[in-house]
């Protein structure tokens, strides 16, 4: 008995076919991403990696099975790096507590959130420091509408008169003498007054909105009745007036000095690569990073890219590079299960490639389900019998082998389904062209290949009725110039395949392409398409003898 290969893996694993997603690289990736869950340690998650065709549209219905999300580009991604956690701190944090905490943690930034973690802006040492040198600025705290709290805590004081909830709408002053005091004390500054009771009474006589008692030294009870009969707060701190007067101003909340316009932050889908760039460009070392819903999650700085976990992937139905998603040499590829002619596609390391010469990937896990004696559920086996249907034209396909036939006829009987009725349903959906474009119906089922320095084409729709094929080359033909154009290639085939009478008709655009043709099937193309009796798969049929003509025809 075979056993689930196994691989070091961090997170989600994600299983997924080529570009141009046919019914077999659907379900198989969503069959055997299942398989995995249940026979490995694994947690992986089926991805698609284009638009589906309707035939794929009718067996996801049929059984009842949602879509795979959309993945086209493996690229990695904020979210792939260890992001830092720092939590986001209130709006009016004191600049002396954010400060404390930069220190604490060892880092330069803080983002300041709501209660819902919208993000409001960010505050820098360089923020902090900028503002400590205004030691002028007698009326910050004002301007600010720092709180008495805020001013009780930076000064580790104790207000015994008045709400510490209060707002401080005056200046900073330094007591001294009590005439002078007469003349420049405003209604409510914030005075800051050494134990003496003379000048302590002058500031509440002058309407003070706060003194602040200097040394740790008890307020005269005479001082504290008038100052609260006069309005007047009233906080002892154990500083003396030198250090309670280079303490004050950081009193004053982080939301007034923090950044808000023009915010450099990442999502966490960003790119890294993108990532990487905006932070070569500026100076900043710590960047805001916003989960999906636009919540701020924690911060990302330029050694945390160097810690990147690459997004792990299974490849099923293709091992072509140019039938893979975006990003895929930047990912780790931990499995390959196909059953097509080994490509072009690299690999950092040794990984698990199962490649069987049969005529559907879906057979190949059909045999891995058994191999684990993982028992296969109604919804997967109906999912697996639609593939092989699909990739082998219900048996007529010569890549079909009686392995396929009989994991079908297994599956069937799981499924509940009869082969022929079942069949015949799949594939008029599959060639329902109502309300479908060129271009939709060109990249049902298109991928592309590469014979030395020359890539090209081809793509293929299968057909019950002799009118369904003639409607769909009347629909496709005209637009083969345009897809060649689009796609950048020199050469496009298309076959239009009838399933009933086991043919294609083959169309294409390209300088060399009645050459190729004419050399690797003998046939002289009328009208822009070369009828082929007998030719129905892709795989074994058509892309052997193309790649035999290219290879004649470049000596």
């Amino acid at each position: 008995m075979s056993t689930m290969p196994k691989a070091k893996v961090w997170r989600k694993v994600n299983v997924i076919g080529h570009i141009h997603p046919d019914t077999d690289s659907i379900c198989s990736a969503i069959a055997y991403a299942y398989l995995k869950n249940q026979a490995s340690d694994m947690v992986c998650e089926p991805r698609r990696a284009g638009q589906l065709n309707r035939e794929t549209e009718f067996v996801l219905k049929h059984f009842g099975v949602e879509p795979p999300r959309l993945c086209t580009d493996v690229s990695p991604q904020i979210k792939d790096i260890d992001i830092r956690q720092q939590p986001g701190i209130d709006g009016e944090t004191s600049l002396k507590a954010a400060l404390s905490l930069m220190k604490d943690v060892e880092i330069d930034t803080l983002c300041i959130t709501n209660d819902e973690q919208d993000l409001l802006g960010l505050v820098t040492v360089r923020d902090i420091a900028n503002a400590n040198m205004e030691m002028l600025d007698t009326g910050v705290l004002a301007d600010a509408k720092t709180s008495y709290k805020n001013v009780v805590s930076t000064l580790d004081g104790e207000m015994i008169v008045g709400n510490p909830e209060d707002v401080v709408t005056g200046r900073i002053y330094i007591g001294g003498s009590p005439d002078v005091m007469e003349e420049v004390l405003q209604p409510g500054d914030l005075v800051l007054v050494p134990n003496r009771y003379d000048i302590q009474l002058c500031a509440i006589e002058c309407k003070a909105g706060c003194i602040v008692i200097c040394n740790g030294k008890a307020a005269p009870r005479t001082i504290e009745a008038l100052a609260r009969e006069k309005g007047c707060r009233i906080i002892l701190t154990p500083h003396d007036t030198y250090g309670a007067a280079r303490l004050v101003s950081q009193s004053a909340p982080v939301r007034h000095f923090m950044q808000v316009d023009n915010l450099l932050k990442f999502n966490v889908d960003t790119a890294i690569e993108d990532a990487r760039r905006v932070m070569a460009s500026v100076r900043h070392r710590y960047f805001p990073i916003l989960d999906h819903n636009g919540k701020y999650c924690g911060v990302v700085s330029r050694r945390n890219l160097l810690n990147l976990h690459r997004k792990q992937i299974i490849l099923v139905d293709h091992n072509e590079k140019t039938q893979a998603v975006d990003g895929l040499s930047q990912a780790e590829i931990l499995e390959i299960i196909d059953h097509h002619r080994i490509g072009t596609l690299e690999t950092s390391g040794p990984v698990y490639f199962r490649n069987v010469p049969v005529g559907c990937t879906a057979t190949i896990i059909f045999q891995m389900y058994l191999e684990n004696e993982v028992d296969i559920p109604k919804k997967i086996a109906g999912l697996l019998l639609s593939a092989i249907l699909s990739d082998t034209l219900m048996f007529r396909s010569p890549t079909s082998t009686p392995q396929d036939e009989q994991a079908a006829t297994a599956l069937a009987k799981i499924a509940g389904e009869d082969i022929p009725t079942y069949a015949e349903q799949m594939f008029e959906a599959g060639g329902d062209l109502t309300g479908k474009t060129a271009e939709e119906v060109f990249l049902s089922d298109f991928k592309i290949f590469s014979r030395g320095d020359v890539k090209f084409g081809v793509g293929q729709s299968s057909y019950m009725t002799a009118r369904s094929r003639a409607a769909a080359e009347a629909l496709v033909g005209p637009y083969l110039e345009e897809a060649a154009a689009h796609a950048g290639l020199p050469l496009v085939f298309y076959m239009f395949t009838d399933v009933q009478k086991e043919s294609t008709d083959l169309m294409y655009t390209g300088h060399e392409a009645e050459r190729i043709l004419n050399a690797a099937f003998g046939v002289e193309p009328q009208d822009g398409k070369v009828v082929l009796e007998g030719v129905v798969s892709r795989k074994k049929q058509l892309i052997p003898p193309l790649m035999a003509a290219m290879q004649e025809l470049e000596h």
